[in-house]
């Protein structure tokens, strides 16, 4: 449900629902962990195609969970990445699947801090990029605080990388993704208490409270913007990752689609913006 204002301990309870999940997570086929050890690459084609090659680089990914994404770029090349979280729990397990794979601090850290404390949190001044993956962006209320944050970390000639689901996505039905149900535009927070998770909805959970926040892209893109850093572009696709619509189908190349003889939204989005070398 919506509602005009967060509960007084939205924060706390954000962060016990996440600690809860995490060893749910780790042993879930969605996250497949021992696949992931043995090499599998959880990241998107678009986004190594659109971060480009990573190789020398430091990276900073920002809300990072279990890090497999993390670790994936030190795997193409990231000469020294760094994660953070707000979840203990998600942080040890991202140190842990490090040590498994050979990946010393020196090569590969983790961070336990809220996102908005980042520039003090993490071991580095600047970042050659700093990463942002899927379903990030609604646990944070302001969004312009959270740019401010970011675009700080990134060193000059880097570049910010986003990736999201596209807002636009919470304004249908969750049957068909055809009808208009809610504001696009709402400044009101969505409180949840379904239990389970996304990678077991049959798991027993305690903390089910969520508080989120909906941020519409041209409030993501200006904040950005308004933070310093030039954006090179804003790229809409017509893919997701999981079956957010009940006529969504899953492809052969792991992402989810409209059936063709519909109309299609975007479902996720992308941008990258940049600090001048000088």
């Amino acid at each position: 449900m919506y509602a005009s204002q967060p509960p007084e301990d939205w924060y706390e309870s954000n962060r016990a629902r996440w600690d809860e999940r995490v060893p749910l997570h780790a042993a879930s086929e969605f996250y497949g962990l021992a696949d992931f050890r043995a090499g599998k690459d959880p990241l998107r084609d678009f986004e190594l195609a659109e971060v480009g090659d990573v190789t020398g680089r430091s990276l900073l990914h920002l809300q990072c969970h279990m890090g497999l994404d993390t670790l994936s770029w030190a795997r193409h090349g990231a000469a020294r990445v760094v994660g953070l979280d707000f979840s203990e729990p998600a942080v040890e397990t991202a140190r842990s699947l490090a040590a498994d794979l050979g990946l010393g601090p020196e090569r590969a850290a983790f961070v336990a801090a809220d996102a908005y404390d980042a520039v003090e949190a993490v071991p580095d001044s600047a970042y050659d990029i700093v990463y942002t993956g899927g379903g990030a962006l609604c646990w944070l209320p302001d969004i312009d605080r959270w740019a401010e944050t970011a675009a700080a970390l990134v060193a000059p000639g880097g570049f910010l990388y986003v990736a999201e689901f596209h807002p636009l996505t919470d304004a249908f039905d969750d049957e068909t993704g055809s009808r208009v149900i809610n504001d696009y535009f709402t400044s009101d927070v969505w409180v949840d208490t379904t239990p389970g998770t996304y990678a077991d909805a049959e798991a027993e959970t305690v903390h089910n409270r969520s508080v989120e926040w909906q941020h519409p892209i041209g409030e993501v893109v200006t904040a950005i913007a308004r933070a310093g850093l030039r954006i090179e572009f804003l790229h809409e696709h017509d893919v997701t990752l999981f079956g957010r619509y009940g006529t969504l189908r899953r492809q052969e190349d792991g992402y989810y689609r409209f059936p063709a003889d519909r109309p299609r939204i975007p479902l996720m989005y992308s941008i990258k913006a940049s600090r001048p070398a000088v």
